[in-house]
């Protein structure tokens, strides 16, 4: 439970620093306005889910959440996004982009745990169907 917590507490950290900029003024914005105030609610609701319902998609909403929010500031801080010409300056910068990898991490982590990685000796025999062994 404590991946779970962790990776909640990182979704909402990128979250509010979204909140906190939207009311900051990014609001203002035709496109990245409303992008933030979707990140937002969106961070809300995974976290939410993270540490209320104990299935893989919750996980998968917090790698996807942080890899997408951690992507479109790169993208914003290279080459721009939709007008918007980030740098990698300030603290409610860091602070998302940490908050961002943790969320990445961690949520990984836990589709690790749900989903483990098989080796090439407990590889199941694809041969077999339906009780028949196809050779």
């Amino acid at each position: 439970m404590w991946m779970r917590i962790v990776a909640a507490a990182a979704v909402l950290v990128s979250a509010g620093v979204h909140l906190k900029l939207w009311t900051d003024g990014v609001r203002h914005d035709h496109v990245v306005g409303p992008a933030f105030m979707l990140n937002a609610i969106g961070g809300i609701v995974i976290a939410i889910l993270l540490v209320t319902w104990r299935h893989w998609i919750p996980a998968f909403l917090a790698v996807g959440f942080g890899i997408s929010t951690l992507t479109a500031f790169i993208i914003s801080a290279t080459v721009g996004l939709f007008g918007v010409h980030e740098h990698w300056v300030g603290g409610y910068v860091w602070t998302a982009a940490i908050a961002e990898a943790i969320a990445i991490i961690v949520g990984g982590m836990l589709l690790l745990r749900t989903f483990p990685m098989r080796s090439g000796g407990q590889a199941q025999d694809r041969s077999a169907v339906g009780g028949l062994h196809l050779h």
